[in-house]
């Protein structure tokens, strides 16, 4: 299996501007938390695409994996640092439904409702993936299984839980969280946390 070290793991000031390190793993979601049966999940690549592509779990736990070396910046305010995730790339995924030339933007849609939007370009970054398992683990329903999107590089809600389906978007469009108070950017060492006040 590839190993990747996210680079914000090499920086000497690894805990992002105010934040706290954590060894736990708190749990925070709005909502009841889906429990979704393997044998029913799927996802669908869809949108700015030359192929749509739905998976099945199978087909999905064939794909080449990858662990990921990352830290995880919560916007709450706390980090656990040197996350093990593994799972599939995000940019080897996307490889499979063919992007077009005119896509910039993906939209993550989870089952639950939930939406978190971020240019194609932060998307298709080597530590970018869709993890079924961290720290040598299955991914707990609590913590996004059966399988989460990781955007070490951004605050945690834009690494979604309950992944159920990518689109990619010519235009950019707020997601659930954007739209309801958080920034669309999400760059933990800005502190791109929150809507700024005009």
């Amino acid at each position: 299996m590839k190993k990747i070290t996210s680079t914000d793991t090499l920086r000497i000031q690894r805990i992002a501007p105010g934040q706290y390190q954590t060894e736990k793993f708190p749990v925070l979601t709005y909502g009841p938390t889906p429990r979704i049966d393997i044998k029913e999940w799927k996802l669908e690549i869809f949108g700015e695409v030359e192929r749509k592509i739905v998976l099945d779990w199978d087909q999905f736990m064939n794909l080449p994996k990858v662990e990921v070396l990352a830290d995880f910046h919560c916007v709450t305010t706390w980090s656990r640092l040197d996350n093990r995730w593994e799972g599939v790339q995000f940019n080897e995924l996307v490889k499979l439904a063919g992007v077009k030339p005119s896509t910039k933007f993906v939209m993550q849609h989870c089952y639950g409702g939930y939406t978190t939007n971020l240019p194609l370009d932060v998307m298709m970054d080597e530590d970018v993936l869709l993890a079924c398992r961290h720290d040598g683990e299955a991914l707990p329903a609590d913590h996004g299984g059966p399988v989460r999107v990781i955007v070490p590089k951004r605050y945690a809600w834009k690494s979604a839980k309950w992944i159920r389906g990518i689109e990619l978007m010519a235009n950019d469009r707020e997601g659930f969280w954007e739209r309801n108070g958080y920034s669309n950017s999400a760059d933990q060492w800005n502190e791109e946390r929150y809507w700024e006040e005009k």
